[in-house]
């Protein structure tokens, strides 16, 4: 009786486990679905591009939809040598204040990503510096266009006067008269 149980439980511990071939095969499998999904997986970078872009082009319209309701002036500041963004609500005297909404105060171009260059009608393209874009209690009285960076790829982003319409377009892109 004693080795029949042994026999049992020997049995047992060899039909319980995985053999070395069959290890193998499933590790050949995953790698093989990693080479396959990871080269399609995002770019960190063309992520935080995608996201500045959508971020800038959010607030493009939020500022032009406030400046319509609340009959307000506010203002973007664009520094393309710190790559960074402000907004700001002008006061009946001219003021400069933080804006009402936090949304605003939000962080919109992410770190690592350049604000290549800006055109306005009254400046040209601007390439250097800062560029001040205004708000009216009409909204966004230009177009405007501004050129995103990351890496070696571009997105455009043009707001269109008058009508709060804003486009995000692949590579870099001029806007059509």
């Amino acid at each position: 009786m004693a080795s029949e149980n042994r026999r049992l439980h020997s049995g047992n511990l060899l039909q319980g486990g995985f053999t070395l071939i069959e290890m193998m095969v499933v590790i050949v499998i995953i790698a093989a679905c990693a080479a396959i999904v990871i080269p399609r997986l995002p770019a960190p970078e063309a992520t935080r591009l995608r996201s500045s872009a959508r971020n800038l082009a959010t607030a493009i319209r939020f500022m032009n939809d406030q400046a319509i309701i609340t009959k307000g002036q506010y203002t973007l500041q664009l520094s393309l040598t710190e790559n960074s963004t402000q907004i700001s609500k002008l006061s009946a005297s001219g003021e400069e204040l933080p804006p009402d909404d936090q949304f605003m105060n939000h962080r919109l171009v992410e770190e690592g990503i350049s604000i290549e260059d800006v055109t306005v009608p009254q400046l040209g393209r601007v390439s250097e510096g800062e560029v001040v874009i205004p708000f009216g209690p009409g909204g966004n009285q230009d177009g405007i266009t501004i050129h995103l960076k990351g890496g070696e790829k571009h997105l455009t982003i043009i707001a269109y006067p008058s009508g709060g319409k804003v486009k995000v377009l692949e590579g870099y892109q001029e806007a059509a008269s």
